[in-house]
């Protein structure tokens, strides 16, 4: 059974940093791509940055490229969310998520899901 577990989330000013971790465990960690997401209030769950199986290949949103980093230890069964430059638009529960595969942006290809962490930007 797959669990994923997020931490880091919390409440933070504009332009300050989090660092966002989802330790997974279940099955073999480094056979699948990570994600993570993100929900707004009122809004519909968007992809924010995911990550193929070795961790070299990333892509991410354009509203966090440039500012957010994802990041994996196959060795610790962790992904990571670096987040910098914070803006009150950011302000959202985000979660991780592990794919079917590799590295993947549509919610569809994600098999198993984190129960969330609250991240609060304050301007």
């Amino acid at each position: 059974q797959v669990q994923l577990v997020e931490s880091g989330g919390g409440l933070v000013q504009a332009g300050g940093s989090l660092r966002l971790s989802c330790a997974a465990s279940g099955r073999t960690f480094s056979n699948y791509g990570m994600g993570w997401f993100r929900q707004a209030p009122g809004k519909e769950r968007e992809f924010v940055a995911g990550i193929n199986l070795s961790g070299r290949i990333t892509n991410s949103a354009d509203s966090v490229k440039g500012r957010f980093t994802i990041s994996r230890d196959n060795a610790k069964n962790t992904v990571y969310l670096q987040m910098s430059n914070l803006k009150p638009e950011d302000t959202a529960v985000y979660y991780c998520a592990q794919s079917t595969g590799t590295i993947a942006t549509r919610q569809g290809q994600y098999a198993y899901w984190g129960q969330g962490t609250q991240v609060t930007v304050s301007s």
